[in-house]
């Protein structure tokens, strides 16, 4: 297949005006050149020159400021399935894990002693609002999966996805401290192989949760591109003009 300068540079355009996942905004970039180039190669066949082909195919495709919008809106939606399945997969894990953990500590009979009246309520807020993470996630999930013909802004779903994360994550390792402060310490636990491990588990878990809800706001962010970036893409477009 011939060379491709002005597509390229194309489609060089339209990355920088997209976030997201990077596997789905390189199939996505993909498509679009494979097509570009089809479309070129065909007009190169009907007799016009090949920078000319190209610029055509390019033409009949939409500038970057048309078409970037809906490529950024599957990739939000991307972005947000991965997110809700983080969600789905591990908060329950990971609250299953701290159960498990409680039960089988050697001090956990001690805990139970010094205790305050509002630890037992205070814990099992912490296991529902987990849970609810979970289900969020689930719906979150299904909602951006067989029920996307249904939602009408996509990107929204996936950007209240990301503020939930960054409200809730904080909120649940609040409460966790509050938990082991009560508990006063407890005696033992950081040089409990066990409990280190939830504990490193954990921390990586919630970490990869705010990350990929961070990129949940970023992408949906992108959906309107700022004036700046708007400009810089049609400057380049208008250079390609003189190819």
């Amino acid at each position: 297949m011939a060379g491709a300068g002005v597509i390229d540079e194309y489609v060089t355009v339209l990355r920088g005006a997209l976030r997201g996942p990077y596997g789905a905004r390189r199939d996505l970039l993909a498509e679009a050149r494979d097509g570009l180039l089809d479309a070129a190669d065909a007009y190169e066949a009907g007799g016009l020159p090949r920078a000319e082909a190209e610029r055509r195919a390019i033409a009949d495709f939409g500038t970057v400021d048309e078409i970037a919008p809906g490529f950024q809106r599957e990739l939000s939606v991307s972005q947000g399935r991965r997110t809700a399945t983080l969600l789905f997969l591990s908060v329950p894990l990971t609250a299953f894990l701290w159960a498990v953990i409680w039960r089988v500590f050697p001090e956990a009979a001690r805990i139970e002693r010094v205790k305050p009246d509002w630890f037992g309520f205070l814990a099992k807020a912490v296991d529902l609002l987990q849970l609810g993470v979970g289900v969020v996630g689930g719906l979150t999930l299904l909602a951006l999966g067989r029920g996307l013909r249904r939602i009408r802004r996509p990107a929204l779903v996936t950007r209240r996805l990301g503020l939930f994360v960054w409200v809730q994550t904080p909120l649940v390792a609040a409460m966790g401290l509050t938990l082991a402060a009560a508990a006063r310490g407890p005696v033992g636990f950081a040089t409990y192989p066990p409990g280190v491990a939830v504990s490193a588990v954990s921390y990586l878990l919630a970490g990869s949760a705010l990350f990929s809800a961070a990129r949940c706001l970023r992408c949906t962010t992108a959906v309107a591109a700022p004036r700046e970036t708007r400009a810089s893409a049609a400057d380049r477009e208008r250079s390609l003009s003189r190819w």
